[in-house]
């Protein structure tokens, strides 16, 4: 049987190595457009602020690694096109500029994230950055090294993570969020008002409910930030918005999900049976509702990775599903969350209070669901 794997960050790299290490007469052919594999992203902010010396230190595996493990590695080369019916794949080598067509029996689509980029005029400013690879990563230590004001667009945990990284490196930091919480994905608003006074304590700004509607670049070389409360100066501007699943290749010929994520069933198979998902462009079962859920975690992406890589020579092992647990520490201190906040919990119908425990030792906010 030949698998061809698409992508090769977490969920792509355990993924081959796992059917590798079980079937090691596996014929399994890896097709990655970067020539970095393996790229831990939540370690940049680490990089930044000096705690990781290497960005080389973030990659925990390489093209050679895996060829040494049997597969057929091909790195540099760009997937332009998938043809689910004839179960065939069309390749760019993107050194040599030559196309091909490869051929599979069952297809695991490990294609991952991007960056969200919204559509803001002075998006494309040489002094406005996107970060999640390893390439942007590089760039956003260098415009570090260069520059004294950054804004950060987005209070999610990467940008909250950055925005503290550079802190302590002396820069002055600002952070931009649309809404009127930081972490809103992950954390109510008691918790989001406890970090947002953390990080003002350590003279990061934080802008809440602060929308920014473009970019415009200055004569003496500084960036204006435009938002629905006025402008702000800095030298460069992060965009940390949330990411987008890279499905496109399948768009049409599989079950997709309204957002652009591939939908999956217990066994991290799509509606085409051949084809397998895992990571940053599926879909998982978030456990609170019972319903499916775009959240794009490394543990998830390696948990589903290690079950596709049994189930595409049967369906055995099934997903039990996630509860989206996560954690953060900020300047010294960790703030973990698991399942729903209050608010999402009222937010989809249920009938939730919420109990605060402050002791010597902990502060847990617990949010209780009554039956």
């Amino acid at each position: 049987m030949k698998i061809i794997v698409i992508g090769c960050t977490h969920a792509g790299t355990i993924a081959a190595t796992e059917i590798l290490k079980n079937h090691p007469d596996a014929d399994v052919t890896i097709y990655e457009r970067h020539n970095n594999f393996s790229f831990l992203s939540c370690g940049i902010a680490l990089y930044l602020d000096g705690q990781v010396k290497r960005l080389e230190d973030m990659f925990y595996s390489s093209p050679d690694e895996l060829r040494e493990l049997g597969a057929t590695v091909h790195d540099n080369h760009d997937v332009l096109k998938v043809n689910a019916k004839e179960h065939t794949v069309q390749v760019a080598d993107m050194k040599s500029g030559e196309v091909f067509t490869d051929t599979y029996d069952k297809l695991i689509m490990t294609t991952g994230s991007s960056v969200v980029v919204p559509p803001l005029f002075g998006i494309d400013n040489s002094r406005v950055l996107l970060c999640k690879n390893y390439q942007q990563a590089q760039a956003i230590y260098n415009a570090a090294q260069k520059y004294h004001h950054i804004a950060i667009i987005g209070a999610g945990y990467s940008g909250t993570e950055f925005a503290e990284s550079l802190s302590k490196t002396g820069h002055d930091v600002q952070m931009f969020q649309s809404r009127g919480q930081i972490l809103n994905n992950y954390v109510g608003k008691r918790m989001s008002s406890w970090a947002v006074d953390l990080l003002r304590d350590h003279d990061i700004t934080v802008h809440l409910e602060h929308r920014v509607t473009a970019f415009t670049g200055n004569d003496d070389g500084t960036l204006t930030i435009e938002t629905n409360q006025g402008d702000f100066q800095t030298d460069v501007a992060i965009v940390s918005t949330g990411f987008v699943p890279n499905t496109s290749l399948l768009r049409g010929q599989v079950d997709i999900e309204k957002h652009g994520s591939l939908l999956t069933n217990k066994y991290m198979q799509t509606s085409d049976p051949d084809i397998y998902a895992a990571g940053d462009c599926a879909m998982v079962r978030f456990n609170p509702t019972g319903e499916a859920a775009y959240t794009p975690l490394a543990t998830n992406a390696i948990r589903q990775a290690m079950l596709v890589a049994h189930n595409v020579f049967g369906n055995t092992y099934p997903y039990m599903g996630t509860q989206a647990t996560s954690a953060l520490k900020l300047f010294g201190t960790a703030l973990a969350t698991t399942g729903l906040t209050l608010e999402h919990a009222q937010a989809y119908g249920l009938n939730a209070q919420e109990v605060v425990y402050d002791g010597t030792w902990h502060r847990n906010t617990c949010h209780i669901r009554i039956h």
